[in-house]
Order: structure tokens, then C-alpha cells, then sequence
């Protein structure tokens, strides 16, 4: 197994022998162990990279992994109060990241259609861009008001604080998923 693994500089926390081993034998890698390419633990998920791009990204909860190697998506982690969103937004502020937040409301049928290609979107840009979910009907009205969210899906970039760009996902999930896209990618070139 060693030499098969490397730590680049920019993870946060490297794999113990004992998570990774446990990690191999959850998605059965024993047998090809030079499949790991890069594995590290970045806020509770252990995430392999081959040939530069996510192969698995996993969470890691008491010991156990979650989802496969066939996984290509990161899970839009959950905010559920307004002190959590301001939480995550002072948080990316100090580490000078973005966050995109997919605004969604559980019966809004284009909102759940468009929350798995979000996903897969951000498996492309983790873990430079966070993704976060908000279901407006579980959240203060005034924390959707001082967003400005007033048509499901939207979707926001933030970054200093500041609301930097937004898509409103009214028409096909492809094409919001596109347009996003281009939002982040006009946010980086600034």
C-alpha cells in the first residue's frame, strides 16, 4: 500500500492507516489498492482523487462509509437556521472561499429535480466552492427576505460576506446547472 498514496498540500487532514484501510475495505479496494491515487479527510468526508478529478467522496460517520466508489457527487449539506447560514458564510469568509446555496422549498418539483445535478456539480469544484441546500419552509421568512429569495429554485454565490451573483432555476435543471457554472467560474476570474 505505500507509495500508492499521496498527500497533497492543500488537504486538511490526512488519512490514518486505520481509516484508510477501513475505507479500502468498505468499496472493496484490497484487491487494486493502486486505485488511491490521493485520499484525504476534509470535513468528515474521506474524498479519493484520480487522474485530477473526484472518484469518491464519502461520509464518514462513527467509523462507517457511506456511498461507493462509483460516487461522483457531494451531498449539499443541510442549513437549517439563520445562525448556521451566518455561520457559514463568516466561516468561507475567513478561509476566502465561495459557497453556492441552492434556496429550495420541499414541494417544488423543479427544486428536487435540480439538487442531484447540483450535487454532481459540486464534486467538480470541492473543496474550493462549499454547497449548501436551505428548504425555505424550514428556515425564518426573514432570513429568505434578506437574501432576496423570492422564486424556487434559486441559487446563490457568496463569498466576502456578500451575495456575488444568482440563478433563478426556472427553466430546464441542465441549463441552471450551466448558467451556475458560469457564475462560478466569472467569480474566479474577478
Amino acid at each position: 500500500m505505500s507509495g500508492t498514496l499521496q498527500i497533497s498540500p492543500l488537504t486538511k487532514h490526512p488519512l490514518d492507516s486505520s481509516r484508510l484501510q477501513l475505507f479500502q475495505s468498505k468499496l472493496n479496494l484490497s484487491s487494486n489498492p493502486s486505485i488511491l491515487k490521493l485520499g484525504f479527510e476534509y470535513s468528515n468526508k474521506i474524498c479519493v482523487i484520480q487522474g485530477g478529478k473526484i472518484k469518491a467522496l464519502t461520509n464518514c460517520t462513527q467509523g462507517s462509509v457511506q456511498n461507493g466508489l462509483e460516487s461522483s457527487s457531494v451531498k449539499l449539506e443541510l442549513i437549517s437556521s439563520e445562525t448556521q447560514f451566518d455561520r457559514v458564510i463568516g466561516d468561507a469568509q475567513q478561509l476566502d472561499e465561495s459557497v453556492v446555496i441552492l434556496w429550495m422549498a420541499s414541494w417544488c418539483r423543479k427544486c428536487i429535480y435540480l439538487k442531484p445535478k447540483l450535487e454532481k456539480l459540486a464534486a467538480d469544484y470541492f473543496p474550493r466552492v462549499r454547497f449548501y441546500c436551505i428548504d425555505v419552509n424550514n428556515v425564518p421568512h426573514k432570513l429568505v427576505v434578506r437574501a432576496g429569495v423570492t422564486k424556487m429554485p434559486t441559487v446563490q454565490l457568496w463569498k466576502d460576506s456578500q451575495k456575488q451573483g444568482e440563478v433563478i432555476g426556472g427553466h430546464k435543471a441542465y441549463l441552471v446547472v450551466n448558467e451556475v457554472r458560469q457564475m462560478i467560474e466569472s467569480e474566479d476570474t474577478l
